[in-house]
């Protein structure tokens, strides 16, 4: 009861912060809208190709898990910023745990993200797309799962390089492969195959299908599943580095 107690405490501080300077929840909705308005007419015409029938279906699955992506990773300048302010130091000599310091800053980057979802699905749904509510259910926890993993990434990063200027372009060099890849944009079924292997290696990749498979409503595909494996798979490895990194930071 303790520990989640002091999870409340960190993540009511930090939704806080957010609410009195809501610019990064703007910023990190800005991206995903304008693509969803700007490039999601031009899929329209080519649609049929993928093997799907309506563009928002295919296209906003895509743009969940790039807000979750994307978003998530810059959760850790928040905490460069905390560490040069002394917070981090500060929080070094409470008795809380180390674990709750991350899985309440998790907790407020989450809600966060659940807000920038929904408020996406319902602009998809203004513009024609046609899912179903579970599927939409579906995806959104498969986001917020990659969500949570980008998140606690991120912050442990942040801790570890404890500056802007690295944080930064090493983000930029993992950005880069992930979304060009992932097929987040356009299906890699479109590319030659040497590029569709290389996307088999991409988890994120496998992801964005099980999303895309939950809004068409095929819960038994096969990337539904994989997807989620894969979800899990990488929050779990993400909650232990974020949490060895604080505990390391605090020892």
């Amino acid at each position: 009861m303790t520990f989640w107690r002091e999870c409340f405490i960190v993540f009511r501080r930090q939704l806080r912060m957010n609410l009195r300077n809501p610019a990064w929840v703007i910023i990190g909705m800005l991206q995903p809208v304008l693509y969803l308005l700007l490039f999601g007419p031009l899929l329209e015409p080519l649609v049929t190709r993928f093997g799907a029938t309506n563009a928002y279906t295919f296209f906003v699955p895509g743009m969940l898990v790039q807000l979750g992506i994307f978003g998530a990773f810059f959760a850790g300048f928040t905490l460069i910023g905390e560490w040069r302010e002394g917070v981090i130091e500060a929080e070094r000599v409470t008795p809380a745990s180390r674990t709750a310091l991350l899985v309440g800053r998790l907790g407020r980057d989450l809600l966060q993200l659940l807000v920038q979802a929904l408020i996406l699905v319902c602009l998809g749904l203004a513009l024609g797309m046609d899912a179903s509510v579970p599927g939409i259910a579906l995806g959104i926890v498969l986001t917020l799962l990659v969500g949570g993993a980008c998140a606690a990434s991120s912050n442990a990063l942040a801790l570890s390089t404890k500056s802007e200027e690295v944080m930064a372009p090493v983000i930029n060099v993992v950005m880069m492969p992930v979304l060009l890849l992932s097929g987040i944009l356009l299906p890699m079924t479109i590319g030659p195959r040497w590029l569709q292997r290389g996307s088999d290696f991409m988890p994120v990749r496998h992801i964005v299908d099980g999303v895309r498979s939950a809004f068409a409503g095929d819960f038994a595909a096969g990337g539904v599943l994989w997807g989620s494996i894969w979800a899990a798979a990488l929050l779990a490895g993400a909650l232990w580095w974020g949490t060895a990194t604080f505990r390391r930071e605090n020892a």
